[in-house]
């Protein structure tokens, strides 16, 4: 945990955005994934780690903003539970450590919640993500199941998206150590990367040093020579030599915050002509994206920028013709990078998102693009210091979208159609680093992990057997 004062700082603001009523953080549950004993490694609502700190399940947080006081509701440990897991903290002892002293088992919080509502308090909850929260707020609030999405608090949602989109010092330091633990992933996965090896192979390995260097991984690992199919989980190729594979995949610190990064490597160690020539294309596009962060410049216009970046290069390479200008306002790049250029960053690889996209992406100034590809961009609104995203470009031969535009004759005047049929054996590229939006420009988080053509050969130069 932080210290209690950052915990309670951050409730103090949030009640001062809501202004009145009661937000309810219900904590997650243990969940079981073949029998009640043999448990998912438990891992803690976000929200409620954020605002409460106590990564434990079974645990209730609540805000009363009318009377601006805060609880925990939860129960202490039994002997059973002492029995198999050792001795325990108690549940006052605990919230004391985020900044608490209004305790109560957690079978309190019905009636608690009763008596607010009876007393005309509005109850705000947040969107939720597993089917055991929506049972309980069923239980709590009388809504029924299938209307508790609806329900979720909009006040609420914006009011933490308001906070949490800033990122303070404390966890700017713990997302550069969940990058620092991707360096070693990254490059530990670009040295095994030879011919004959399964992918299955290295995905588990790098998995293990984000388990013994901080927690778990922050998302499923994505590691394919088929890095055509943008979030691959696959792994059951066997490398070949003339093929690329992508690796994207991240770390969870032990406090909760994430990394994500990509890299995409030759087999073998070595580009060839076609390899390179692609790869350059993506890196200028994604340091082109990098250089132009800064506070007051709408992400969507770095989005673009990469798209132009990409469109000439292509155009260099003989898959793209005719006018940028006209190119890129068609959106015809949208083929070989069919999704958007990034998103927020924090406890949650993609932070907030199970709030809505769009109340974490966009804002009243910023509106959602609905065209194909486009409409993929998570984030498009102004950047403010604080912001932590991700710039993650990329080019794609995906055969089935390259077919359908085809016949569709979709940008015929900017797509040499004949010569990108002769990259459908190649795959994908992907490069992606984590950049804080600083007050003057941007800070590419953590240690710097190998992205040149030439980094990337130097690390592969010397593979793991």
């Amino acid at each position: 945990m932080f210290k209690k004062e950052i915990y309670t700082n951050r409730r103090n603001k949030l009640k001062k955005e809501l202004g009145s009523g009661i937000a309810l953080f219900l904590g997650n549950v243990d969940a079981a994934f073949n029998y009640p004993a043999n448990q998912y490694h438990f891992r803690q609502d976000s929200h409620f780690l954020y605002f409460f700190g106590l990564d434990h399940p079974g645990f209730a947080g609540v805000m009363d903003v009318d009377n601006d006081k805060d609880y925990i509701f939860g129960n202490d440990f039994d002997i059973d539970d002492i029995i198999w897991m050792g001795e325990q903290p108690k549940v006052a002892d605990m919230a004391t450590e985020a900044g608490i002293t209004n305790t109560a088992p957690y079978g309190d919080l019905a009636g608690f919640i009763k008596s607010a509502m009876d007393k005309g308090q509005n109850i705000h909850f947040l969107p939720t993500y597993r089917g055991e929260t929506v049972i309980e707020l069923t239980a709590l609030l009388g809504i029924p199941n299938a209307k508790v999405k609806a329900a979720a608090s909009v006040d609420l949602i914006k009011a933490v998206v308001k906070l949490k989109e800033i990122k303070d010092e404390f966890e700017i330091a713990d997302i550069e150590k969940a990058v620092d633990i991707a360096y070693k992933m990254h490059t530990t996965s670009m040295r095994m990367a030879m011919p004959g090896v399964v992918e299955q192979e290295i995905a588990g390995t790098i998995e293990g040093i984000s388990l013994a260097l901080g927690g778990p991984v922050s998302f499923p690992i994505i590691l394919s020579m088929d890095g055509q199919t943008l979030h691959n989980h696959y792994h059951g190729n066997t490398l070949e030599e003339g093929r690329m594979m992508v690796t994207d995949a991240g770390a969870e610190t032990q406090l909760h915050y994430s990394s994500d990064i990509t890299r995409t490597v030759p087999v073998g160690g070595k580009f060839n002509e076609r390899q390179a020539e692609i790869y350059q294309v993506v890196l200028d596009a994604n340091m082109a994206a990098i250089e132009a962060i800064k506070p007051g410049i709408k992400y969507r216009e770095i989005h673009f920028l990469a798209a132009r970046t990409i469109i000439e290069g292509l155009k260099k390479a003989g898959l793209m013709k005719g006018d940028t200008d006209a190119a890129l306002k068609a959106e015809a790049h949208t083929l070989f990078m069919p999704h958007g250029l990034g998103h927020m960053m924090g406890m949650d690889v993609h932070d907030m998102e199970g709030l809505g996209e769009d109340y974490v992406g966009y804002d009243e100034n910023t509106k959602r693009a609905t065209t194909f590809g486009t409409a993929y961009l998570r984030l498009g609104k102004e950047l403010k210091p604080g912001y932590v995203l991700t710039v993650e470009p990329g080019i794609y031969f995906i055969p089935a979208l390259i077919d359908q535009f085809r016949n569709e004759g979709k940008f015929m005047d900017f797509i040499n159609y004949d010569k990108v049929e002769t990259y459908k054996d190649f795959g994908g590229i992907r490069i992606e680093d984590d950049i804080l939006v600083t007050e003057t420009g941007y800070r590419v988080l953590g240690k710097h992990i190998p992205k040149t053509i030439e980094e990337v050969e130097a690390v592969m130069a010397n593979p793991i057997r």
